[in-house]
């Protein structure tokens, strides 16, 4: 068995190019390789076991591990009918999209691709068609807030809130526009009581600035997440909607995270009342047993993509191949059951209080910690030196108190070189059946490594 390990692991070492790392480190130790994940755990190639509150890292094994009722579901439609192209339809996505439409009033058609950029993709490429169709290409400007993220091709970075994300990969695409954050925490106003209204009123003036005849949709995050997890605060959405609503410009509500019940409701936007023209979807849908991501729309958006007559341009001049696939909708179908069956977006709102309850506790005891926040199983801490001055620590503390809880057996996130100065927020997505005991695991062994930390 060791000389089975050795191998995979200089296997990885050698051919494998990973995500956000800087490999040069892998030159000294060695690579993490998992091999195994049941319900929260996983287990890496030399046996370690850990509890994981990341959900696979990047939030999105929203179910927990080991489903074999939803491998069992891909396996069956996979050997029945692998792949159609998407302009057809299949059985899976055909019941998918009924059964997702049920949980979401108000919209009423799905558009099917790979990945939460790709999904975002799309929708940007409809509010610039719908520019054209009616607009005279005029309304094609995008809004994005601080703080979000929406993705990694160009187009959905050029939507993207985070400034080291973004660097070297310009110049982007035209037509993206940034307004200021809304993190109560870091207010801009100082101290004040109408927080929320005056951060949305920063979204007015961006618009009047560029001219409301030029901007046609704005993307948020209903719940800020790889940002630092920032819960929108009290009148936010109402003065957003109304000021969306003044001057014609859609609202676009990414969903990537915050979907398929991570925030203790089906949606993150239905904590708020929000009225979206366009949600997209990914990670949860199906909690990353196959790929898979939605554009979820209005009927209003729809139709304006209808024609009749000679005009045969207008419809939505677009394809994602691996749409086809019918894994994805198989194992969302297979994931959304289990869902329902196991009340795990109740559990999410249940144990989410606990755990944010618990996170509040370790605050007053460390004042390392400046604030707590989130919704549901999606929450942060953002830490810094001085609570008074609210100082972000710097992102090496993080770096070394997420790798201080692996070493305890518990994997957390972090904002992770998003910001020139906020890479300060420990973040927590655990699995959506995490019990009151597995809570307690995360409170105990964070709260044991800010006492180490702080003693150092």
């Amino acid at each position: 068995m060791e000389t089975q390990t050795r191998t995979l692991i200089e296997q990885d070492r050698n051919h494998v190019w990973h995500h956000l790392s800087q490999h040069s480190v892998l030159k000294n130790q060695d690579p993490l390789v998992m091999v195994k994940g049941e319900g929260s755990r996983i287990w890496d190639a030399k046996g370690n076991s850990y509890l994981d509150a990341s959900s696979g890292g990047v939030w999105c094994v929203n179910v927990g591990y080991g489903r074999t009722e939803i491998a069992d579901a891909v396996r069956d439609q996979i050997a029945k009918l692998n792949f159609f192209a998407s302009t057809a339809g299949t059985q899976p996505v055909a019941e998918f999209s009924e059964k997702l439409l049920e949980k979401m009033p108000g919209l009423s058609r799905v558009y099917y691709a790979s990945s939460g950029s790709e999904a975002n993709e799309k929708a940007f490429k409809i509010v610039r068609q719908i520019s054209q169709q009616k607009y005279g290409g005029k309304k094609h400007k995008i809004l994005y807030r601080e703080r979000d993220y929406h993705g990694s091709t160009i187009g959905a970075l050029s939507a993207t809130g985070q400034e080291e994300r973004r660097q070297h990969y310009g110049p982007f695409a035209s037509g993206f526009v940034e307004f200021p954050h809304c993190c109560e925490y870091r207010s801009q106003f100082g101290d004040v009581t109408d927080y929320g209204v005056l951060a949305a009123k920063e979204l007015e003036k961006v618009i009047l600035r560029e001219g409301p005849d030029t901007v046609g949709a704005v993307i948020f995050e209903p719940i800020t997440a790889g940002g630092g997890v920032i819960t929108p605060p009290d009148g936010y959405w109402p003065a957003v909607m109304d000021i969306c609503k003044k001057y014609n410009v859609l609202i676009h509500i990414d969903e990537v995270v915050c979907g398929m019940g991570r925030t203790g409701e089906w949606f993150g936007y239905q904590h708020y009342g929000i009225k979206p023209d366009l949600v997209t979807l990914a990670k949860g849908v199906a909690s990353s047993y196959a790929a898979i991501s939605c554009l979820v729309t209005t009927e209003a958006i729809f139709e304006e993509f209808l024609s009749e007559g000679e005009d045969r341009e207008v419809y939505f001049r677009d394809v994602s191949t691996y749409a086809g696939c019918t894994a994805g909708p198989a194992a969302a179908l297979a994931n959304l059951e289990i869902l329902e069956r196991e009340n795990l977006v109740e559990n999410s709102a249940k144990i989410g209080e606990y755990l944010l309850e618990k996170f509040h506790g370790l605050a007053e005891k460390h004042h390392i910690i400046g604030d707590v926040r989130g919704k549901g199983l999606l929450l942060g801490i953002e830490l810094v030196s001085d609570r008074a001055l609210k100082t972000p620590v710097v992102e090496a503390v993080t770096v070394k108190i997420a790798g201080a809880c692996m070493k305890k057996g518990l994997i957390i996130g972090r904002t992770n070189r998003s910001f020139k100065y906020l890479n300060n927020t420990l973040c927590f997505c655990p699995v959506l059946t995490l019990t009151k005991t597995e809570a307690d695991f995360i409170v105990d062994t964070l709260d044991a490594v800010l006492t180490e930390f702080t003693e150092l």
